[in-house]
């Protein structure tokens, strides 16, 4: 029998190929070849790239017996994820290949900006010698703000702790007791950008991140703050960094991250406080070899047939085919939860009620942890990656199944515990030979709303004129809505209100009707395919 082929697009490690084994045909092309590559393709069952090869839906036609596409690395810009789903087709990468790497890096920039190690070094191989020009700043007995305090933020922690700094952070979603294991303080936003000489940013980038630190947090800083983004670009406000440096609001920067990379004509390029690198965080020998061994056994795993862990659009494996549907729909829930969290959460339950709680539907469990880390955490997220999440924060997690269930032939529901005793639910269902997907309850408030891109979320006391309220101002923002359910306890107490908009709507706009109606809820959630 013929081995499967393998078709390797880039240059990988030795160690890529040694843990394939022996029981694939192993063939190179040059990815950056388009015509190369798109002969080469037919045939193949798994193709591996890095960042160079485009593989986008012409690309994944040409591969018509493709199984799966790994990408030895974190980012996956340049595979076309919805066109392989469409064509059933797995795609994997390799999330945690980098974490040590991009920790380093990181504590790397901190340590130059104290010190102004690029800019002596420049200096001296200029030919001068001014020590006066460049002297720095202890680390010691300073302190530094960790914002986003996940699996990076933790690495930072943990070596920053050697330096006798005083360390805090800023993680809305990380317990109390777990920043107690590290060292670290919890503040609010405002707080550290008051009290920090030093920070470090290790968060996802979200619409609720994006631009998170701009002019408001800026000027709460201290002149002397030094602030480092090797996280995702755009998270600091580029237009408000080059205010705050130029005029000395601060005393310097460092970015690996930029919102348009590379940043060709950012004026942030001519200011001499920052100090830029290229994207560097997981270019180590060390991280593209394990980058290159992960997704090699993933692959294997792919083409055997197995749960892959690691898969970011379908999942592998020994999964019955009646629970596989509601694998997307509860990574989907997940982010709603998330998304109604104001506190760290303390625990969760998943239940599964109905005929498919027969079968083995532990699946469904990682798939609700995905979903719910997904959206709060600053590394990607996978079946594998998140119970070890939920444990490193000391959430409970509990999986409830009955083969009953009252309304629906299947019910799907996340609820949970946050740390300040509050509870949030959400639950859904697939409904008709299509299986649409829906929302039918959030916290305990019964509705029926297909799943979407944006939903708003409002509870407030029912009494007339409300829905004229936001709907005006909604209108006057230009945020169409789609659709709109409203719950209520009963005439006069607490209504839900959810609508479908077609857009993310300003957090200036849902702050001006949060308390034009008195909302004691009001929520913009965002629910992506993952």
């Amino acid at each position: 029998m013929a081995k499967p082929i393998v078709l390797i697009a880039e240059e990988l490690s030795p160690a890529t190929v040694d843990a394939l084994g022996p029981d694939f045909d192993v063939r190179n092309v040059d990815g950056t070849d388009r015509t190369a590559l798109l002969e080469a393709l037919p045939g193949a069952k798994a193709l591996l790239v890095r960042s160079a090869t485009k593989v986008d839906e012409e690309a994944i036609a040409a591969g018509k017996d493709l199984v799966v596409i790994a990408r030895a690395g974190v980012g996956l810009d340049n595979v076309d994820i919805k066109a392989a789903t469409a064509a059933g087709v797995m795609v994997v990468n390799a999330p945690t290949s980098n974490v040590i790497s991009a920790a380093e890096l990181a504590i790397g920039h901190l340590l130059s900006l104290a010190r102004f190690i690029p800019d002596a070094n420049a200096s001296m191989k200029a030919g001068e010698w001014k020590r006066s020009q460049f002297t720095g700043v202890e680390f010691f007995d300073k302190t530094v703000g960790i914002v986003g305090l996940g699996r990076i933020g933790a690495l930072v922690a943990e070596r920053l702790s050697g330096f006798g700094v005083e360390l805090i952070a800023y993680d809305p979603f990380v317990p109390p007791a777990r920043a107690q294991q590290l060292g670290v303080q919890m503040v609010e936003l405002d707080e550290l950008m008051r009290r920090a000489d030093f920070i470090t940013i290790h968060i996802p980038k979200t619409p609720e991140t994006t631009g998170l630190i701009g002019d408001k947090e800026f000027a709460l800083a201290k002149p002397s703050l030094r602030i480092v983004n090797a996280s995702r670009g755009g998270i600091i406000d580029e237009a408000a960094l080059h205010a705050a440096l130029s005029t000395g609001r601060i005393a310097a920067a460092g970015l690996d991250v930029f919102v348009s990379e590379p940043p060709t004509g950012s004026p942030l390029l001519d200011l001499p406080t920052i100090q830029l690198t290229p994207h560097l965080g997981a270019s180590t020998d060390e991280a593209q070899e394990k980058a290159g061994v992960s997704v090699a056994k993933s692959v294997r795993l792919a083409l055997e047939g197995e749960l892959v862990p690691d898969a970011v659009n379908v999942a592998g494996g020994a999964i019955d085919q009646s629970v596989r549907p509601g694998l997307p729909l509860m990574e989907k829930l997940g982010q709603v939860f998330a998304g109604l969290a104001n506190h760290a959460i303390a625990a969760i339950d998943v239940e599964v009620r109905g005929e498919i709680a027969q079968f083995d539907v532990s699946a469904l469990k990682l798939a609700a942890l995905k979903g719910v880390f997904s959206a709060i955490s600053s590394e990607q997220v996978s079946y594998v990656n998140a119970p070890l999440l939920a444990e490193q924060r000391g959430v409970a997690v509990r999986l409830v199944t009955e083969t009953s269930s009252d309304e629906y032939r299947n019910l799907l529901t996340i609820r949970g515990t946050l740390v300040d005793g509050s509870q949030i639910s959400v639950a859904g269902t697939l409904t008709g030979q299509r299986q649409v997907e829906k929302l039918v309850s959030i916290n305990d408030f019964e509705i029926e709303v297909p799943m979407a891109e944006h939903f708003i979320v409002m509870v407030y006391t029912d009494r007339p004129g409300i829905v004229a309220v936001y709907g005006r101002e909604f209108g006057d923002a230009k945020v169409n809505i789609a659709g709109m359910q409203i719950a209520r306890e009963e005439r006069g107490g607490n209504a839900l209100s959810i609508l479908t908009v077609d857009s993310r709507v300003p957090d200036e706009v849902l702050d001006r009707v949060a308390k034009e109606i008195d909302a004691s809820l009001m929520k913009a959630i965002e629910v992506v395919d993952l």
